[in-house]
This record gives C-alpha cells, structure tokens and sequence, in this order.
C-alpha cells in the first residue's frame, strides 16, 4: 500500500534509508518546541537521543526529515495531536506501588496527624498526585487515608494527572502486574486488590476516592478546577524541566495549596534552585516544603 502524501511541497518527501541526519537547527527547533509546550528539557540537548524517539514518527507520517516533522507539528491540523504523542515518546513513566515508603511514612506518621490536629471541624483532605504515571501514587496514597481510623468520617479525595492521556487511562482502569507490586507487602496486595484476568484490579472503595485527568503542569491556569489541596506529591518531575517551568509550576503549586499544606518532591529534587514562597520543614524522615499558616 502507499502511503500518501499530507503535503504538496516537493522537499517533503517519504522517509527512507536515506534520510538525513537530525542538524543541530534542527534539533533546536523541536527543542525549543517542546520546552515551550510542556517545560520538557531533559535529555533533548542530545541530537541522538531526539533522533530515536522521532525517526518512527517521520517514518509513520511519511516525512523525510527533521525539519519537515517540525513544520508538521507547527501547521499541520494534526499537529497538536502528533505533539502529543511525540511528548508521549520524550516522558518516561516507570513507577510502581508504595514507592519511596520512606516518605510514605514521612506523610502516613507526620503529616496526617498534623492535618487532623488543625482540622477546623470541616474533616476534609485532598490529595494530588501531579505527575501520577499510571496511577500507582494515587492509589498507594488512598490506601494509606483508608488505613487511618481517625479519618473514617472524612471527606477523603485523592487526584491523579500527567500529561500523557495513554498513562491516565491506565491509571483509570487500576488494574496492575506482578512488577507493579514491587514494593508492597503482602498485607496491603490481599486486601486492597482482587485477581482479575491475570492482573490484579485496585477495590472499588480505594478506586472510589481517586480521580484522574490529563494535564500539562504548564497549564498552570487549570490548577484553579482542582480546588484547594492539602498535600502535593510532585516526585520525580521537576527534574526534567526547564528552570523556568520549575518555577512556574512552583509558584502554581503554592496557590493551589491550603495554608499549612504541604508539597514533597523525589528524593532527589529539591527547591535549592528555585525562588520559592514555601518553608522547608525538616522531619524525622523527610525534608518537605510547606506553605505557612
């Protein structure tokens, strides 16, 4: 079958063995869109590492080279789809359940008693896992607020997003593989998940508390539609964006906390670089940000 054409200029021809290398205007270009798209800027210095991610795309658009994959994505009507997917290839998604139990206790041991202690008689906690991959935080976090007796009359919420939709509805779905049980113990696997066509589906109360959605942390003007939270997980994210999406995303983040809510990062990122309205708050297990009271 040929594949047609999308264009009628003669330089963008189909892919073939032929095709050029990626040059550095090139490499730039898309660089620059990217980072202006979503804040991505890890890795994308590397001409090599753009080529591999890109070349499958060019062939399946039937493009010949970098520059006619960048003006595809710029004023093609197709192209903020195929932006997506593209970021789709530049993200990784690895994570598993009850990752970091270090900083799960952190948040289990320190911060839960904290919230109950300051309660204002409204016993209401949300929770959003910004970046959440597959929805594995998410869940790890529901099951750590159904663990808690003292939040049994509670208004309980626990929010999942990333920019990936292919991650959001898997997450949705919450049903995990052997590697997803990397960390878990025995006890939290039996009863807060049930063998289901060779996989194991998170129970339907822990799914009943999460919420997922795509987003981009860029479109920090879409924060507002979650309301206000209590605690942010942000882990492993930061660390692959550009020095100014970090501080708009931090800054974003900042507002959309309650006073007194907390914001905890990978173990290892931190604020060091980034103007920052929080306080660093040291606990026994964890350094966490918090916006003051």
């Amino acid at each position: 079958m040929t594949r047609r054409r999308r264009y009628t200029n003669p330089g963008w021809g189909l892919a073939d063995e032929s095709r050029p290398a990626m040059t550095p205007e090139e490499a730039r270009l898309i660089q620059e869109l990217v980072v202006d798209t979503c804040g991505l800027s890890h890795g994308l210095d590397s001409s090599f590492f753009l080529e591999r991610r890109i070349g499958p795309r060019l062939e399946a658009l039937g493009l010949r080279r970098a520059r006619d994959y960048y003006h595809y994505l710029r004023y093609d009507p197709a192209g903020p789809a195929e932006l997506e997917t593209l970021i789709e290839r530049l993200t990784t998604h690895e994570t598993y359940l009850f990752r970091e139990q270090y900083q799960l206790d952190a948040f289990r041991l320190e911060l839960l008693p904290d919230f109950i202690a300051r309660d204002d008689g409204r016993k209401r906690l949300t929770v959003w896992s910004a970046g959440c991959s597959t929805g594995e935080e998410a869940y790890t976090l529901a099951i750590l607020l159904k663990e808690d007796a003292r939040l049994r009359d509670w208004t309980l919420r626990v929010i999942g997003s990333d920019i990936s939709r292919k991650v959001v509805s898997t997450a949705r779905r919450g049903q995990y593989g052997p590697s997803s049980f990397r960390s878990t113990t025995e006890y939290f696997q039996r009863k807060y998940f049930r063998e289901k066509d060779g996989k194991f589906a998170v129970r339907d109360d822990v799914r009943a508390l999460c919420s997922f959605g795509q987003m981009n942390l860029l479109s920090t003007e879409r924060f507002r539609v979650l309301g206000h939270c209590d605690a942010i997980f942000c882990r492993n994210v930061l660390m692959y964006l550009s020095a100014e999406a970090r501080q708009r995303i931090v800054d974003a983040f900042y507002d959309s906390l309650n006073p007194g809510g907390y914001l905890l990062l990978g173990h290892s990122e931190s604020l060091l670089n980034v103007t920052t309205r929080f306080d660093l708050v040291h606990l026994s297990r964890d350094l966490v940000y918090r916006r003051p009271l």
